[in-house]
């Protein structure tokens, strides 16, 4: 027995619905938090296993629901490191996690990426959906994700954290990237 079966005997097996809610589509219920949600973390790792996960963000809806098997993912100028593409060159793997604000909830998809260049992006429509667009914010490519697991993720780690917090994030906002450099958080 694998350590991770033996930690699943252990623990008394996963939840029945946590067994039942991973489906190879985008459920109405998934495409709607899509659609209204503003930012989402785009994880991948090339074929060493070498791993980058990139924020991504825009208006609610800025990745686009294609049909329930499909998401199209623009990706606007950056860093221009391009790290997670260089990823796809040997591993089309992503792993998606959307968020909506102030919502403990989550969404996951996982699934196999197709590039797709600007021209395209632009002959279906595609343009830049931000706020505070800057002189870098123009549309450079993006990925066609093609769906393999699309689930809602339970709000415990929202929770735990608090992260929507209105105290904490009142406090944050006073920080800069000076005050990070301290050990432990203040009291």
């Amino acid at each position: 027995m694998s350590r991770i079966d033996a930690l699943r005997e252990d623990l008394g097996g996963a939840n029945p619905s946590s067994k039942t809610k991973v489906k190879n589509f985008l459920s109405e219920q998934i495409q709607g938090f899509v659609h209204h949600s503003p930012f989402a973390v785009m994880s991948s790792s090339n074929a060493d296993g070498d791993c980058d996960a990139s924020p991504k963000g825009g208006l609610p809806g800025f990745v686009k629901v294609v049909d329930e098997r499909t998401l199209l993912v623009p990706d606007i100028g950056g860093n221009r490191l391009f790290q997670t593409y260089q990823n796809f060159e040997s591993n089309p793997k992503v792993g998606l996690v959307f968020m909506i604000p102030g919502m403990d909830t989550t969404a996951r998809v996982n699934g196999r990426v197709e590039v797709v260049d600007r021209e395209r992006l632009e002959a279906r429509g595609i343009e830049p959906e931000v706020l505070n667009p800057d002189g870098n914010s123009g549309l450079i490519q993006g990925i066609l994700v093609h769906v393999d697991e699309a689930y809602l993720h339970c709000p415990r780690s929202f929770r735990f954290a608090e992260l929507w917090n209105t105290e904490t994030i009142a406090a944050n906002a006073k920080l800069s990237l000076k005050d990070l450099r301290e050990t432990e958080p203040a009291d």
